[in-house]
């Protein structure tokens, strides 16, 4: 997937005021909430803390990050595969969880699980679906930087032939 000549460098910035409530406050004084973007992108977007840390539910947070992170970068791994492989990809779902279990000691996500359903052109041959969703996997730079346990559970289905009249 793309050139390996140079190092890549992903910038993201992020602030916080305590306009609304400082940590001089305690725990409970200050707000959760806070903007965040990833240059060059020019649109920001609002991030909070988990609802169980005091955060705002309306925002997403972190650890949903984390799991949209893995679950984009398997999709463009699929999608790269498949082109390669000649599987017409007409569509792309994922249904993904993040799981940290309340005892963990450090806190952290243990396990994401992608749900992929992927649709495909009529007449695909589907025989090496798994093992193209697999090579996506393995080369997902996401899923290779973390070491949290990614589970896949993926679907296929094929599209009907076009009826004719």
């Amino acid at each position: 997937m793309g050139g390996h000549g140079s190092d890549h460098l992903y910038r993201a910035t992020l602030a916080w005021d305590g306009s609304d409530g400082s940590t001089g406050g305690g725990y409970t004084a200050y707000t959760r909430d806070h903007e965040a973007a990833v240059p060059p992108a020019t649109e920001p977007f609002a991030l909070s803390a988990d609802p169980h840390f005091r955060g705002d539910a309306t925002r997403a947070n972190p650890e949903q990050l984390l799991v949209l992170a893995a679950s984009s970068c398997q999709l463009l791994s699929f999608l790269h595969v498949a082109a390669t492989a000649r599987l017409d990809v007409l569509d792309y779902t994922d249904d993904a969880e993040g799981l940290m279990p309340a005892d963990s000691r450090p806190m952290r996500i243990t396990r994401i699980t992608l749900r992929p359903r992927v649709l495909v052109a009529a007449d695909s041959d589907v025989s090496r679906f798994e093992e193209l969703m697999h090579e996506a996997h393995e080369s997902c730079f996401i899923a290779n930087s973390l070491t949290t346990e990614i589970v896949l559970e993926p679907t296929v289905e094929i599209a009907p032939k076009e009826q004719t009249a």
